[in-house]
């Protein structure tokens, strides 16, 4: 099984966002984060989704199919849009994301508190800064 952590930070200013990746597995822990889109931060919480799925793909190396993931977002919309398979202003963006976790043998979506989401956040702020 693998572990995936996504979060989002965008300066409300500038619209820059990034995101921070963390996959966990077999004890192991690998940091990424990835500038996105201009966007507000909702906008930014399913892009951040989609980067962290694509770095998953992309470590898996077409072996996707066979595997398990956990995988965590603070963003209660990602988490809801998710479960319900809808997101009135997201739809595009919700289908996306429904079709990389496709890849997968098996997706669980849960939503956690932003204080539980540290690994993640702190990634995502660190991007951002690069960024501003």
């Amino acid at each position: 099984m693998y572990t995936l952590y996504t979060d989002a930070a965008t300066n409300n200013e500038t619209q820059h966002s990034a995101a921070g990746i963390l996959i966990v597995h077999a004890g192991h822990q690998q940091q990424l984060h990835a500038h996105l889109p201009d966007s507000d931060n909702h906008h930014a919480e399913f892009y951040a989704a989609l980067a962290g799925f694509n770095a998953l793909l992309e470590l898996l190396n077409g072996k996707a199919k066979n595997v398990t993931v956990q995988y965590f977002t603070d963003s209660k919309i990602v988490a809801d849009s998710v479960e319900k398979r809808y997101a009135k202003h997201y739809q595009g963006l919700v289908d996306q994301l429904l079709a990389k976790q496709a890849e997968f043998n098996l997706v669980i979506t849960q939503w956690l508190p932003e204080k539980q989401n540290q690994g993640a956040h702190n990634l995502a702020q660190q991007a951002l800064h690069e960024t501003d």
